[in-house]
């Protein structure tokens, strides 16, 4: 396909229906007691694990002629809430902390890739699509772990998942080292775009890093998503539920 342009009617049509699809699933699901928290997120993880692989595969066979590109290697911020998802149903003791991510930095992703979509517009249906795809069921996921109750509201409920968050943050730095020294055409990742060789590639962080060092500008990015996933929570938690459950009420003995 011939890639299409940020904020042209292909992205604004696109984004607003697959917004309005995300949103109305998550309200359903909730309000629907058939369907249990655990294997709804685990489904959801499978899902998201076969769309990467897929993608993983279109990559090596068609993009780049069975040559792997490091830059594409799954774990990005986006990327967590795959994992988060298929582990969620083996960690009950985790499972608050699992969903107040999804809830805070699962929205946070899926709004600001679709809000400055340059990566997910690609000269491939299949990479585009996916890509979209992909972040409307971070939005879904957000909002159905707000809806359902699944995160935990207070303050004190952010601090306790920022760990999770900061540990991706290492893992992630430890991997981008990792890969720099590898042998290969495409040995280069920028995951959670903190790799500490360059300068940030996101907007605005990129001119801090190219006037003040790589370190600031890494630094400052951190500090703005923990910002950007702090207000989510903020707005989750005082916005409450969005709707109730329209099924009747059981009488006492039923």
């Amino acid at each position: 396909m011939e890639a299409k342009l940020p904020y042209s009617p292909f992205h604004l049509i696109l984004t607003a229906a697959g917004c309005a699809l995300a949103v109305s699933c998550a309200l359903w699901c909730a309000s629907s007691p058939r369907i249990r928290p655990s294997r709804l997120l685990a489904s959801c993880g499978l899902s998201l694990a076969l769309l990467e692989l897929y993608k993983q595969g279109f990559l090596w066979e068609i993009v780049f002629r069975h040559t792997y590109n490091w830059w594409y290697f799954p774990f990005q911020l986006c990327s967590v809430p795959m994992y988060l998802c298929l582990l969620y149903p083996f960690f009950p003791g985790r499972q608050k902390r699992f969903a107040t991510f999804l809830q805070d930095f699962g929205l946070l992703g899926g709004i600001m890739a679709l809000a400055v979509p340059d990566g997910l517009l690609h000269p491939y249906w299949a990479l585009t699509l996916h890509g979209f795809f992909w972040h409307f069921m971070l939005i879904f996921l957000g909002l159905y772990c707000r809806q359902k109750n699944l995160a935990d509201p207070l303050a004190n409920g952010f601090l306790r998942m920022l760990p999770l968050y900061f540990f991706c943050c290492a893992l992630a730095s430890v991997l981008n080292t990792i890969i720099q020294f590898l042998p290969g055409q495409h040995a280069y990742a920028d995951l959670f775009y903190i790799n500490c060789f360059f300068p940030s590639e996101q907007p605005v962080f990129r001119q801090i890093s190219l006037m003040f060092g790589n370190l600031w500008g890494h630094l400052a990015y951190l500090f703005a998503s923990c910002l950007g996933a702090w207000a989510i929570h903020r707005i989750c938690g005082r916005t409450g539920t969005f709707c109730k459950s329209t099924l009747p009420a059981r009488r006492h003995g039923d």
